[in-house]
């Protein structure tokens, strides 16, 4: 099983390969614009250094948001137009759960995982999971204050990671339940083609004609100022 896997839901834009779960290669690059032809570039690289060919990959795993609008357009349009091209399936993963999965294995059973993304001012991108990674409050964007997460906080610990945890430290941090990690946790490949491996073997397929990133919020523009003439 040969899945490639792509993350541009953030600045940070990453490819990685697996093979059977292994991470055969991975690279990321921390910009602030990823476009479509850097993207592709990297998936033949990752391939190629790999010792393999696209034709060979199995499955291409994208990871569906939530995120930048622009970032999450390029990666589904990437990500379904390999698919087309070499008629491959593929994979969606919630880029909240693929960061959860990185920093899961080191929390005991007791505690909850609240991974954010930033949302401007102070509203994010999270979900809960346990601690099996299960997801047991579902994505959404929420403005954050200091009764958020109430009832999570009061049941237990509860650790907040991610770009958009920071900001909400100060709003939370009365809780002594609140635990935040102090190193940064980023969307990465790697993570997305680990869960897509176990999709894929559930055949969990997303229908390339209907699938759409998941944006959560329409995209929002500066609306043009009207001229007179």
């Amino acid at each position: 099983m040969l899945i490639l896997s792509l993350d541009t839901s953030t600045a940070a834009c990453s490819v990685a390969l697996h093979h059977n779960n292994s991470l055969l290669g991975s690279y990321e690059l921390f910009t602030e614009r990823t476009s479509a032809a850097m993207l592709t570039t990297l998936l033949e690289q990752v391939v190629e250094h790999s010792g393999y060919s696209l034709k060979q990959i199995d499955a291409v795993a994208v990871a569906k948001g939530p995120g930048s609008y622009t970032g999450l357009r390029i990666g589904v349009s990437t990500a379904k137009g390999l698919c087309f091209a070499l008629d491959k399936p593929l994979v969606a993963i919630n880029t909240l759960t693929g960061m959860t999965e990185q920093v899961r294995p080191y929390y005991q059973p007791g505690y909850t995982l609240c991974p954010m993304i930033d949302a401007r001012r102070m509203e994010v991108y999270c979900a809960l999971y346990n601690i099996s990674g299960e997801e047991i409050e579902p994505t959404s964007a929420r403005i954050i204050d200091e009764n958020s997460f109430a009832q999570w906080l009061a049941q237990g610990p509860v650790v907040f990671f991610g770009d958009g945890a920071a900001k909400c430290r100060t709003v939370l941090s009365y809780s002594p339940s609140a635990v935040f990690i102090d190193q940064p946790v980023v969307p990465s490949a790697r993570t997305i083609g680990k869960l897509a491996t176990a999709a894929f073997e559930r055949s969990a397929f997303e229908n390339m004609a209907t699938f759409e990133p998941l944006y959560l919020k329409d995209f929002m523009t500066t609306k043009p100022k009207k001229v007179v003439f």
